[in-house]
C-alpha cells in the first residue's frame, strides 16, 4: 500500500534537509578564501570605530514613572538575571556598579539572583545596598541543576578526563557542567520567572563602559526582537564534537522549525575558520557570547526551542563533552529564529575578560574604540562578528 500524497511530500523535505546538512559538513572551503596556514585571517574594519548611535527609534527615556515605587510604572515585565556564588559577591558588586551607573539607576529594573545554595545575609545586604530597585534571592530546585539519572557517573568521570587531555576549559569541574546545562534549559523554568519575559544576563566582574539613555526592555519589546548581543566568538570545536551532527538529527525529525529567514549560512560558513567547521562536524562555532545577552523568554518557552533543547539534553553532551549554553542558544536562534529579531547592541559598551565591545561614542568612558580584545594578538581570530555581518548584517 502507498504512503499518501502529503506524507510522501514531508518525507521528501526532510531527506533534502538531511542531504544539505550532509553537504555542510563534508563541504571543503574554497582555497581562494584561505591562506597558506589553512586559515582566512584577513580583517575587516572594525564598524565599532566608526560612530556609533543609538537604535532606531522610537526610545523611551527615563521619567518619573520608572522611580521604585511608582504605582504605575513604565517598566515592562523584565528583569536583570544573574547567576551567582556567595563566594562572588565582590565581583558581583563591581558588576552592578557599572550597570546601575550607566543604566539602571534611571529605570530600577529589579535585579534576580540565583544560586543553587542559598543565599548569605552579607550577600543580600551588601547588593541590595547597590540598587534602589527591588532585589530577589531565589535557589535552583535541585531537579534543575543535579546530574540527570540518564548520565553515566563512570563515563562522565572518563569522558573528563580526554577533555582535559584536549584542553577543553572547565572540563573536570561537575560544576561548569551544571552551569551550562541550566543556563540552556532551566532557568527560564524557573517559578520565581514564571511571569517574566524579558531578561537581562549579567556575570559578576563584568564591566558596562557607556551611558544607556533608554529603556533596553521596551526597546526589544517595541522593535520585535528576540535576542540581544554584543560579543559574536568562535568556540572550542574540541568541546562540542557532537553538537552539530545531534543537531542535524533533531532537524531531520522536526523540519517545520526552521526558519525561513534563518542564519545558517553564518553557522556553517567555513571560510574563515575552515579548521573550526572540520572538527565541529560542519558548525562554524561561531556564537553569542551569552555572559551577555538581553533576550524574551518566550522564545526558549517556544516549541522548537524546548523540543530542541530535550533532544539534546537527552543526548548527554552537557556532560560526556562540555556543551555550553552559548552555542546551544546560538544554534537554537540561528535555526529556529528569524534572523532580523536578533539585533547587536553595538551602543553598549561591555568586557568579559578579554573581550570587549567598546562604541565610538561620547557616552563611553574606559573604553578604546574599536577595541576588541587584550591578551594576545591570536584572540583576534576568534571574532566572528564579520561572519554575522557578512550574512546577516549590523542591526
Amino acid at each position: 500500500m502507498g504512503l499518501p500524497k502529503a506524507m510522501r511530500v514531508v518525507a521528501g523535505i526532510t531527506v533534502l534537509i538531511f542531504c544539505y546538512f550532509i553537504l555542510q559538513i563534508f563541504r571543503t572551503p574554497s582555497a581562494a578564501n584561505v591562506s597558506s596556514a589553512g586559515h582566512k585571517l584577513d580583517y575587516v574594519r572594525d564598524p565599532n570605530l566608526d560612530f556609533t548611535r543609538e537604535p532606531e527609534g522610537p526610545l523611551r527615556r527615563a521619567d518619573d514613572s520608572y522611580a521604585p515605587d511608582h504605582p504605575n510604572t513604565s517598566r515592562i515585565n523584565a528583569t536583570i538575571l544573574s547567576l551567582v556564588r556567595n563566594s562572588e559577591l565582590d565581583g558581583m558588586i563591581q558588576a552592578m556598579r557599572d550597570l546601575e551607573r550607566t543604566w539602571n539607576h534611571k529605570f530600577n529594573y529589579p535585579w534576580t539572583f540565583f544560586n543553587d545554595d542559598d543565599f548569605t545575609a552579607e550577600f543580600k545586604r551588601r547588593t541590595q545596598a547597590e540598587t534602589k530597585a527591588e532585589c530577589r534571592y531565589e535557589k535552583i530546585p535541585k531537579e534543575h541543576w543535579e546530574m540527570p539519572g540518564w548520565i553515566n557517573e563512570g563515563l562522565f568521570q572518563e569522558s573528563a578526563k580526554l577533555l582535559k587531555e584536549q584542553k577543553v576549559q572547565y572540563s573536570e569541574q561537575r560544576s561548569y557542567h551544571q552551569m551550562c546545562r541550566w543556563n540552556s534549559g532551566f532557568f527560564y523554568r524557573h517559578p520565581a520567572l514564571a511571569h517574566t519575559r524579558y531578561y537581562w544576563r549579567v556575570e559578576p566582574n563584568v564591566h558596562f563602559f557607556c551611558d544607556v539613555d533608554y529603556d533596553v526592555f521596551r526597546w526589544m519589546h517595541d522593535h520585535n526582537k528576540t535576542y540581544g548581543f554584543t560579543i559574536n566568538l568562535y568556540d572550542s570545536p574540541e568541546s562540542i564534537p557532537s553538537l552539530w551532527p545531534e543537531t542535524i538529527k533533531f532537524l531531520a525529525g522536526h523540519p517545520h522549525h526552521l526558519a525561513p529567514n534563518n542564519a545558517m549560512k553564518w553557522l556553517t560558513d567555513a571560510d574563515r575558520r575552515p579548521e573550526n567547521n572540520r572538527k565541529a562536524m560542519g558548525y562554524s562555532t561561531c556564537h553569542f557570547w551569552s555572559n551577555f545577552e538581553i533576550a524574551d523568554m518566550e522564545f526558549w518557552r517556544g516549541q522548537a526551542y524546548e523540543e530542541y533543547f530535550d533532544h539534546l539534553d537527552r543526548a548527554g553532551g552537557f556532560f560526556y563533552e562540555r556543551w555550553g549554553d552559548a552555542p546551544v542558544h546560538s544554534i537554537a536562534l540561528g535555526l529556529f529564529e528569524d534572523a532580523s529579531r536578533i539585533h547587536w547592541f553595538r551602543d553598549i559598551g561591555y568586557q568579559h575578560i578579554p573581550f570587549f565591545n567598546c562604541p565610538n561614542s561620547p557616552k563611553c568612558r574606559g573604553c578604546e574604540a574599536g577595541k576588541f580584545m587584550e591578551g594576545e594578538e591570536w584572540l583576534k581570530r576568534d571574532d566572528c562578528r564579520p561572519v554575522w555581518f557578512k550574512y546577516v548584517g549590523m542591526d
